[in-house]
């Protein structure tokens, strides 16, 4: 073989070995019983917060402590445990996604970034609004 030949093989290779450590960042959005079947994986749900339960937060007996109930598209609830304090407005959120691992019937999530609030726009009720910032910007 050439050397242009091993200089190309090997830098396919790489190619291929990059390409594959990507995939394994990939991550796809679970309900709460594909999770709970994926139980100790870390996965990524979208959910709505369950209201009918309230949320258990009390920063003067423990501010990294946070748990609530989430509902998704399907209709499963499950609990969750957060390891860090409250995000702000999480009672108006529309969504919240969330990465963390089930165990048992108990979502956990230990790193901080682990939950994302899509709140409602604020303009969604308010087309007059929304119009006026239109025409502001342009």
């Amino acid at each position: 073989m050439k050397k242009l030949h091993i200089i190309l093989l090997v830098f396919i290779a790489i190619a291929i070995g990059v390409l594959v450590s990507f995939m394994g960042n990939l991550s796809t959005y679970e309900t709460i019983a594909s999770a709970k079947q994926k139980e100790g994986k870390s996965v990524t749900i979208i959910a709505k917060l369950d209201n009918t339960v309230p949320i258990e937060y009390d920063p003067a007996k423990n501010p990294n402590y946070l748990s609530f109930h989430i509902a998704d598209t399907l209709g499963n609830k499950a609990k969750v445990v957060y390891y860090y304090g409250k995000p702000y407005d999480m009672e108006k959120a529309e969504r919240i996604v969330l990465k963390g691992k089930m165990k048992g019937d108990v979502f956990e999530i230990t790193q901080k970034d682990g939950i994302l609030i899509k709140c409602p726009s604020k303009y969604k009720d308010d087309p007059a609004a929304a119009k006026k910032n239109l025409s502001e910007n342009q």
